[in-house]
């Protein structure tokens, strides 16, 4: 047992799984954390440039680009670097900050997405009061408490509870810091602190969750009653919605119960892909779901690239 004075980094030992092979990782890492830049800044660029696009709908769109860029850039810099050194010590003032940077990103994402199944009710069961019920100064105000609440809120559990640990070993089993993990490692019981996580789990992905039952159970009750074209219309409108839910829901599902449970059944290698999905998945594929199922937005990114194409040609004569 290490000396709990002496106990100020930790060794991610996950790594040493992917050491053999650490190059082609690091390549796919990269790339992947290319294309997450790339298509989240298209997205925000393309809304931005658009004022047609300055609606409640896309500027929360806007948003959750713009965590996904947040939260990808919290961890895969950080993982690159280990892979391109095979450097696995990270100190612990560097995990008490990913863990916070980490945990603001998912929440702040159910949070988003939470307030879009709300804009979706409104649009759908209360359109003619929409733009009082949405207007510019309740969205901006829905935009800022989707930050400002989750960064308080886990703010205070962490600086009464993880932050005030003393450790005993410096092996953490994965890529990254969790909290969870981290408590493992504590010298002192810690079962209160895991009694309250346990319930701002239940309360940060759970109160979204059925919030946006509920926003999606009243708007299939009016659907039931309207025309087909209403349905269709509605069912375009929420199918983006729906996949960037279920998918980040899946990955986070995961998540909490690999860290919950003894998984020992799953290979290891695989748990470390699984437990990266709902940082790496979302934010790669929400750019794509909405600038592709989403018309106003895929014609806005089509006229972005033909004209720079058409600046191009003008410029090469």
């Amino acid at each position: 047992m290490e000396n709990v004075s002496a106990v100020t980094s930790f060794i991610m030992t996950a790594y040493i799984e992917l050491e053999a092979y650490r190059y082609l990782y690091f390549l796919c890492f990269l790339i992947l954390y290319i294309l997450i830049l790339l298509f989240n800044s298209v997205l925000i660029l393309a809304i931005y440039t658009a004022k047609g696009l300055h609606e409640p709908m896309y500027l929360f769109i806007c948003n959750l680009a713009v965590n996904g860029l947040y939260g990808s850039t919290v961890l895969l810099p950080s993982m690159l670097g280990h892979l391109s050194s095979q450097n696995y010590e990270r100190s612990l003032t560097h995990c008490l900050l990913q863990i916070y940077c980490l945990f603001l990103y998912g929440i702040v994402e159910f949070t988003i997405l939470t307030v879009m199944s709300y804009d979706r009710y409104v649009a759908i069961c209360h359109p003619l009061h929409y733009h009082l019920l949405m207007s510019p100064r309740k969205v901006t105000a829905a935009i800022v408490l989707s930050w400002v609440v989750p960064c308080v809120y886990f703010a205070l559990y962490f600086i009464l509870t993880t932050a005030q640990l003393s450790f005993c070993d410096r092996n953490i089993e994965k890529v990254y810091c969790s909290n969870f993990h981290l408590q493992k490692l504590s010298c002192f019981d810690t079962s209160v602190d895991n009694i309250v996580g346990m319930a701002l789990i239940i309360v940060c992905p759970g109160l979204p969750i059925i919030l946006i039952l509920f926003s999606y159970a009243q708007i299939l009750r009016i659907c039931l009653f309207a025309s087909k074209e209403s349905q269709m219309k509605a069912l375009q409108t929420c199918t983006p919605h729906l996949v960037t839910v279920m998918n980040y829901s899946v990955g986070v599902l995961f998540e909490l119960v690999e860290s919950s449970f003894n998984m020992s059944n799953i290979p290891h290698k695989a748990r470390i892909f699984l437990s990266l999905y709902f940082l790496i998945i979302p934010p790669l594929l929400n750019p794509v779901i909405y600038g592709m199922s989403i018309h106003t937005i895929r014609v806005q990114i089509f006229k972005l690239f033909l004209a720079k194409e058409k600046v191009n040609s003008l410029n090469s004569r």
